[in-house]
């Protein structure tokens, strides 16, 4: 079957079946996976190929069945970006304005954070939730935070480990198979994709992302789920905090009412087709009102703080985030010369967040929680020579002097006047 698909050939729904039945069960070997996943990366699949691989990945565990739950059952999922907190802030705005959000997210995958990383750096915080306990706080606020587990979708549990070590990451059926098998056993109804275009995303480019995003409509829609997509730019990274507690820290930001433009903008486009795909509110419009309201009177908040503390995270840690986890070193990188950041490399910010270990190089690897990179300037802000661009936060100097000097060569500077990109590019 390697061979068949190396040469470009079609696989059956049988030998695919076949195939993820034997990797769960262990008689299919991890170099055997990976040697059939780079067949896929460079042969790709057919539409009719992602489903059969979706469908097996579904079989291969448990699905959640919420269809006792009060309000429509959409989530929201990303294929990663640098910088991208969107979930943190997302799922209780989401929950505040009437969705219940059955969130199973994913953690560090190359130079992209991980959702999960990053609420496990609030001290206490749980993602290993079993599946009463998932469903219990569903029907207390609206929401969750899990991961794959033993029981669902172990396909996509081993499989996802895999590919971060083996280079297939941005393979488009097999972004697909594991986004939709994780989103059709977590017991959503209808989902949103926020599809990251840009060299800090998975997808490089415009036409990438649309062949992405078009896959997961369709394969959504063959399994009966109402689909939007959105096509977002990750050129830059998102906000201005990269790396796990920093990104909480943001998060935090934005839910009190602050935080950066385009974190807000982003996160607000995406909850309104949720409560548009929930027949919540009848447009785009009056959707966006209606979470800028949430968030104004702070019930996105109250959201949030009953989760982390229903989910053993240690209230006191996001109330005064100067109490989480801090690094022990914090390094300033300044501007060689002056002018106008033109353009921060995101695919370089990610990488030297991970020099730091907010991120991981092989699955097995741990994350730190403190870790990070702060932009203290970013597309727009005039620089004078000797300014602060950032600060790396870190444990080691060796580390943190390597970081440092690679997100120097992130920034561009200029003489002409920039202007921060729209992030939402499409939606399909």
């Amino acid at each position: 079957m390697i061979v068949k698909k190396r040469q470009g050939q079609q696989l059956s729904k049988e030998e695919i079946s076949f195939l993820i039945r034997g990797y769960v069960g262990g008689s299919v070997a991890d170099y055997q996976m990976s040697s059939l996943a780079m067949a896929v990366f460079f042969k790709g699949m057919s539409a009719e190929e992602t489903g059969y691989l979706t469908r097996a990945m579904i079989d291969s565990g448990e699905i959640i069945d919420l269809s006792g739950l009060k309000g429509p059952l959409v989530d929201k999922h990303s294929t990663g970006g640098v910088g991208d907190k969107v979930s943190l802030v997302l799922a209780p705005l989401a929950a505040a304005c009437g969705c219940t959000v059955p969130m199973m997210s994913g953690r560090a995958l190359g130079h992209t954070g991980g959702t999960l990383d990053k609420l496990e750096s609030i001290p206490g915080y749980r993602t290993d939730l079993s599946v009463k306990r998932f469903t219990e706080l569903l029907q207390k606020t609206g929401f969750a935070m899990t991961g794959q587990s033993e029981q669902i979708v172990p396909a996509d549990r081993k499989l996802y480990a895999l590919r971060d070590v083996t280079g297939t990451v941005e393979s488009i059926p097999l972004i697909t198979a594991s986004i939709m098998s994780k989103k059709f056993a977590e017991g959503a109804q209808s989902l949103v994709f926020d599809v990251k275009c840009g060299c800090g995303a998975f997808m490089k480019t415009p036409e990438e992302a649309r062949e992405l995003a078009e896959s997961l409509v369709r394969t959504g829609g063959s399994l009966g789920r109402r689909i939007r997509a959105v096509i977002s730019d990750m050129d830059q990274p998102l906000g201005c905090m990269v790396g796990n507690f920093l990104e909480v820290r943001e998060a935090v930001d934005t839910l009190r009412g602050g935080g950066p433009k385009d974190l807000l903008d982003l996160t607000v486009r995406l909850t309104a087709h949720m409560l548009v795909l929930g027949d919540l509110k009848p447009d785009l419009d009056s959707a966006e009102a209606e979470c800028r309201a949430r968030l104004s009177d702070g019930s996105a908040w109250e959201k949030f703080l009953e989760n982390v503390e229903l989910q053993g995270g240690d209230v006191r840690a996001v109330e005064r985030p100067e109490r989480g986890p801090r690094a022990a070193l914090i390094e300033e990188v300044k501007a060689r010369e002056s002018g106008t950041v033109q353009r921060i490399d995101a695919y370089r910010i990610g990488i030297a967040a991970g020099m730091l270990g907010a991120s991981r190089a092989t699955k097995d690897e741990d994350v730190l929680p403190d870790v990070g990179i702060e932009l203290k300037k970013t597309q727009g802000d005039a620089v004078e020579a000797g300014e602060v661009l950032c600060l790396i936060h870190g444990r080691e100097r060796e580390k943190i002097s390597q970081a440092g000097s690679l997100v120097q060569t992130a920034y561009t500077l200029g003489a002409e006047h920039g202007r921060a990109r729209k992030r939402v590019m499409e939606e399909i």
